[in-house]
């Protein structure tokens, strides 16, 4: 059973929602963002950062907050770092709520999400919506980014079979930043997967992948925190293909997933799904605690 609460939560009037498996908390006053995550009676596994922003000449300053928020690709400052200060408006439904922001000037994109709630297991559903709210066409890739606490490792999948019969053609890539330094001792490169240790002290780094495997994972505690999202092998990415995407600094590591770009037309809009599970240390899915597992015991 779904419960709502208004609360207090981080400094910020929160909606506070519930199952028996799984507390989340959603700002009211700004946003959209959720700004908490946890097992019962668990820690807040997201970031809160009341300090962050970022500020362009000629634009208001843009706080980043913590938590998860949704973007649009590609990153630009006139386009990306809208703020997101007014309050949204939430609507409770049986399983969980719709939360929705205003009209984003001046592209006329309006983000609203759908958040659902599984009463059997520590899961949901975020379904993030677009919807050009304009009168002109404007082209974008739905961005969902979720900033977790430091501390922990960052776990991120790698195609590891051949792409043709013979296994001659190659078979991954991966797209980094210029701030990346490749031989940071807070990147782990394996074969199955690409770890980052979230113990950044100075500096940050960024790596990106198409990632038709759809999951990311973040180990904090012996919490697993498993976000999954779709990809489409047919379809065009920004950021050089990447769908999945980490960036690690001192104050929290991000695990964030691209949806395809694509032109939307007035009244038109895009959808992007990600599903978020937590396990309790003890109960991770087999596949990614063998490959977490295999890298601890190097």
């Amino acid at each position: 059973m779904v419960k709502v609460a208004d609360v207090d939560f981080a400094g910020y009037p929160c909606l506070h929602i519930s199952t028996d498996h799984l507390s989340l908390w959603v700002t009211k006053e700004v946003g959209p963002r959720v700004i908490g995550l946890s097992l019962p009676g668990g820690e807040n596994l997201l970031a809160v950062l009341p300090e962050a922003k970022s500020e362009y000449p000629g634009q208001e300053t843009y706080y980043f907050r913590g938590g998860h928020r949704l973007w649009y690709g590609p990153e630009k400052p006139e386009t990306t770092y809208l703020p997101d200060n007014q309050p949204v408006d939430i609507q409770k439904r049986h399983q969980g709520v719709i939360i929705t922001q205003e009209v984003d000037r001046p592209t006329g994109i309006q983000k609203s999400w759908e958040i659902v709630f599984s009463d059997a297991e520590a899961r949901i559903k975020i379904e993030h919506k677009l919807s050009n709210q304009g009168e002109t066409d404007f082209s974008l890739a739905p961005w969902a980014i979720t900033q977790i606490r430091p501390g922990g490792m960052g776990i991120f999948p790698q195609k590891t079979g051949p792409d043709d019969e013979h296994g001659l053609l190659p078979n991954r890539h991966l797209v980094l930043w210029p701030y990346t330094d490749v031989q940071s001792p807070y990147i782990h490169w394996g074969n199955r997967a690409i770890f980052v240790e979230a113990r950044m002290t100075s500096g940050a780094l960024k790596i990106g992948f198409p990632n038709p495997d759809g999951w990311l994972a973040y180990a904090l505690e012996g919490t697993l925190f498993l976000k999954e999202a779709g990809f489409d092998p047919e379809a065009a990415y920004v950021d050089r293909g990447a769908s999945s995407e980490v960036y690690c600094s001192s104050d929290f590591i991000e695990l964030e997933t691209m949806g395809p770009y694509r032109q939307l037309s007035p009244g038109e809009t895009i959808h992007h799904v990600e599903t978020w599970s937590l396990y309790a240390e003890g109960s991770w899915p087999d596949e990614i605690e063998e490959i977490y597992r295999g890298h601890a015991e190097k």
